[in-house]
């Protein structure tokens, strides 16, 4: 009975936790669409500008609309309007006929183009159509035709005064004010001025535009006083990039609420019902993006599904949708947000409140990504995109939720249910006899024997120490670990190996063959490791439990306090193990590690020994034994401590390295983990997500030469290409920034470590993501690597090898800044989707800045004792 009214309490708890949230984000959205209201427009629409092309049709493709489209679309304008202005004859021929049969009245026009042959033909049908159809009262030849500088003026005045000598109907031409002032001649060829008065191209702010069209309209009146105006196209467009004034003082936004506004403003004028115009324009026209840009294609009051955009008296919302993607966004995240507040009952509220949060904000990006087909017109190419961006969001948005769950465990849990330390040593009557395995390859001999040194002053009586040197050519190097091993004694026994197979795999099988045969435990350390002399006394205990297999310590390090890029080494290393460990750990999910770790035995040979085709053998060789069903177990307790990385160029090899045979861990591993196996569902997500980090580097590759690459085409191709949707940049921009932001915060919270060191961490820790990168699409394609010792101690190097290491790192920011450059030169830095752009492009640039920093941070000198004191301050030096 308890058990149950806890179980329901607890269901309760997470139920307030998920509506909370729901409802939380439910009201974001509602506060980002918030509306307008609108009110007292009486007038009705004088007439429209009509184009009828269907969503999916378009003259550049030679795709038109059929007489029965042309009918319902007439059908629906003869609602609010008497009047329609088409602009060509020949090619939807239906819009005149059928304007008719409405008893619409019709402005019409022919389109004239640089093709005089085919305006020549226009005129003629413009003409004959003119003189048949009594509904048609006046015509317009030609549109825009000098602002393209698609003819010269006395071409445009040669087809005016044909038609005006063909009809008896007014005939004139459209222009936008400007061009008509410009023009004087033009006017004595027309009977009446059509002016085009779209304030929105001149960066006018909506609340000003009307009275800027107005103020335009009056000066044309002032200057030809005896010609009629007709305002041939007033209106606002609903999307579109921002636009500055030509004097930089204004901007014009366009959006469904500013295009609300102008038509309101315009219909609530008191001069507007002596005005002759046609509103700008009847139906969203998609096609146009690819001849007139982005705004183009949104100047209806219709969209192109023939759906009223709003209602021209009421509220108008900035989102018309909102209602509709938030109650999906909250349905979508209920169950995935009521799981986590549910299983995480030993995370405090804060916590599963933050992790329901996550969850819900990623689920609504996504509904954001899906979303922007309907809120936008889209290409083939533009889909193409989408589509890319949509999957690198929800790879994006796996990695941040795993970081988030790691994250929210560290911080808001209130213990550690799996918690190990040190236990009480044995008396040496119950020691199980452990043999220590040291690898090496072609290491400075001086310290490999401080290693050996440090492991003859444990405090254990029965173990051995098994050198296996590994294919070292230079006898130099090895005779010295040979002589200091029989100095040692009996318990300390060399083995050098030439032309060994299986790289430290290998070598450590080979180890296994000639173990003392009452060997119970192996220990592996490597060779850099000044060892505590406690290490098998505090952590042998732990087999007792006959289901361990692995007691693993953390790495740790020495000598670098004084240089800053050790210091950098030093500190992203111990993140993980401060951190990640302790999470894997949670649920015997272990990254076993190859020093400082200790393997039974009889579990080591019952799986096989070391994987020899795996360059990341320790973590593989953990993976199985969890498979096989045994535990694993983490005491975050320091017996040890090696020597970081001697350079940049070493840590990067390093890193490469791991995360090469973290991908063929991940391959080879991959039926056990989706398929039947003995790893429960926390072990699956652990060894299935635990490199995302690693993934998400090579996302960013991907996402930084895919960007190049669509940047390219911006320049290049402007109709085929185009700037990213705001909708969708600003949720991807706050994922990348989010995810900075992670780290930081956790070293803060959970280690006694500086600022300025979570700096440099953190700086370490970018710079390696190209590394990193490189080494997840190696270990994607590859099936065998090479390993590579890791550098260890300080190298000269040449001026010009500064440069080596960081090569492609540089390549790649030089070819982002060009990309920020140019698009900031080509297209503004005064559109917010520009800026957006240029800010993402920004942000890529970060792991390349941060390679150089610490290849800059390895070059510098090591500070001397008093330097490094004064420096340091009170700066903690690492705790066990």
């Amino acid at each position: 009975m308890k058990h149950t009214a806890s179980l329901i309490y607890r269901l309760m708890i997470a139920s307030a936790i998920a509506a909370l949230v729901a409802y939380a984000q439910y009201g974001i959205w509602q506060y980002l669409a918030r509306g307008t209201e609108f009110s007292g427009s009486a007038q009705s629409i004088k007439g429209f500008a009509y184009t009828a092309f269907q969503r999916d049709q378009s003259p550049l493709k030679g795709t038109y609309p059929t007489d029965e489209q042309v009918g319902a679309d007439l059908d629906l304008l003869a609602r609010s309007a008497d009047a329609i202005r088409t602009y060509s004859v020949r090619d939807i021929p239906a819009q005149l006929t059928e304007a008719g049969k409405r008893d619409l009245l019709v402005t019409a026009g022919a389109w004239i183009s640089t093709d005089e042959a085919e305006n020549r033909a226009e005129v003629d049908a413009l003409i004959e159509a003119a003189r048949k159809m009594r509904h048609i009262e006046r015509v317009i030849v030609g549109n825009e035709v000098l602002l393209r500088g698609d003819l010269e003026l006395e071409q445009l005045i040669a087809h005016l005064d044909r038609a005006r000598k063909a009809l008896n109907k007014p005939v004139s031409t459209a222009e936008p004010w400007h061009v008509w002032l410009k023009n004087p001649e033009l006017v004595r060829h027309v009977d009446f001025i059509t002016v085009h008065l779209l304030p929105y191209h001149e960066g006018i702010p909506v609340d000003a535009a009307l009275d800027y069209a107005l103020m335009r309209y009056d000066e044309l009146a002032r200057t030809f006083p005896n010609k009629r105006i007709v305002i041939g196209e007033i209106g606002w467009p609903s999307r579109g990039p921002t636009l500055k004034s030509f004097d930089g003082a204004t901007e014009a936004v366009a959006s469904v609420e500013n295009q609300a506004r102008f038509i309101h403003a315009l219909l609530a004028h008191p001069r507007t019902a002596r005005l002759d115009y046609y509103l700008m324009e009847a139906i969203d026209q998609p096609w146009k993006v690819e001849v007139e840009g982005w705004a183009g294609a949104y100047w209806g009051l219709y969209n192109a599904d023939r759906q009223q955009k709003y209602a021209l008296e009421g509220v108008v919302a900035r989102d018309p949708h909102w209602q509709k993607k938030a109650s999906t966004a909250a349905a979508l995240a209920m169950l995935p947000m009521l799981l986590v507040a549910f299983l995480l009952s030993d995370w405090n509220l804060f916590g599963r409140i933050f992790l329901a949060g996550l969850i819900q904000a990623c689920v609504s990006t996504l509904i954001i990504g899906l979303n922007v087909p309907v809120d936008y017109y889209l290409n083939q190419r533009d889909l193409i995109g989408l589509t890319v961006l949509i999957a690198a969001t929800v790879l994006t948005a796996a990695v941040l939720l795993s970081h988030g769950f790691e994250f929210g465990e560290v911080l808001f849990k209130r213990r550690w249910r799996r918690r190990f330390m040190p236990l009480p040593p044995h008396p040496p009557e119950r020691q199980p006899f452990v043999s220590i395995h040291l690898a090496c390859h072609n290491e400075p001999p001086e310290m490999v024997i401080a290693t050996l040194d440090s492991l003859a002053q444990l405090n254990y009586t029965n173990f051995e120490v098994l050198v296996l040197d590994n294919n070292t050519k230079d006898e130099a190097k090895w005779k010295p670990l040979q002589a200091r091993c029989a100095e040692l004694g009996p318990r300390f026994r060399f083995f050098h190996l030439m032309d060994w197979p299986g790289f430290k795999a290998g070598a450590l099988n080979y180890g296994l063959q000639v173990t003392d045969p009452r060997a119970e435990v192996i220990g592996v350390v490597d060779a850099d490791y000044v060892v505590d002399p406690d290490w098998l006394a505090g952590l042998v205990p732990h087999f007792d439990s006959p289901d361990v297999a692995v007691v693993q310590a953390p790495q740790a390090h020495r000598d670098w306090e004084n240089h800053p890029f050790r210091r950098m080494c030093n500190w992203e290393f111990e993140g993980f193990f401060r951190i990640g460990m302790h999470h894997r750990n949670e649920r015997n999910a272990l990254i076993q590690h190859g020093t400082m770790t200790l393997v039974r035995r009889l579990a080591l040979q019952e799986v096989g020994g070391w994987s020899e085709w795996c360059i990341c053998e320790d973590t593989e060789l953990g993976l199985r034994l969890i498979e096989a069903g045994y535990d694993t177990r983490y005491v975050d307790h320091i017996y040890g401590r090696g020597l970081t990385p001697s350079d940049f160029a070493a840590i990067k090899s390093q890193r490469f390295r791991w995360a090469f045979g973290a991908m063929q861990i991940l391959k080879h591993h991959m039926p056990y983990m989706l398929g039947p196996s003995r790893l429960n569902l926390a072990q699956r997500y652990h060894f299935l997500t635990g490199w995302f980090a690693w993934l998400g580097d090579a996302l960013q590759l991907v996402f930084a030469l895919a960007s190049l690459a669509w940047t390219l085409g911006i320049l290049l191709f402007p109709k085929a290409f185009g700037l990213p949707v705001t909708a969708l940049a600003l949720p991807v921009l706050a994922f990348m920034i989010f995810k900075a932001a992670l780290g930081p915060i956790l070293y803060r919270r959970t280690m006694d470590c500086p600022w300025r060191d979570i700096l440099g961490a953190s700086i370490l820790s970018v710079g390696l993501a190209h590394a990193v990168a490189r080494g997840v699409f190696a270990g994607l394609w590859k099936k065998h690597g090479t390993f590579v010792v890791t550098p260890k101690g300080w190298k000269a190097k040449g001026a010009l090898a500064f440069f080596g290491p960081i090569r492609e790192e540089l390549g790649l920011l030089g070819a982002l800044v060009l990309g920020i450059v140019a698009i900031l030169w080509v297209h503004g830095a005064e559109q917010i989707e520009t800026r957006l752009w240029a800010g993402i492009l920004g942000l890529q640039c970060i792991p390349y800045l941060a390679s150089i920093a610490c290849q800059v941070a390895a070059y510098l000198p090591e500070r001397t004792a008093p330097q490094a004191a004064a420096k340091a301050g009170s700066a903690p030096a690492l705790q066990s």
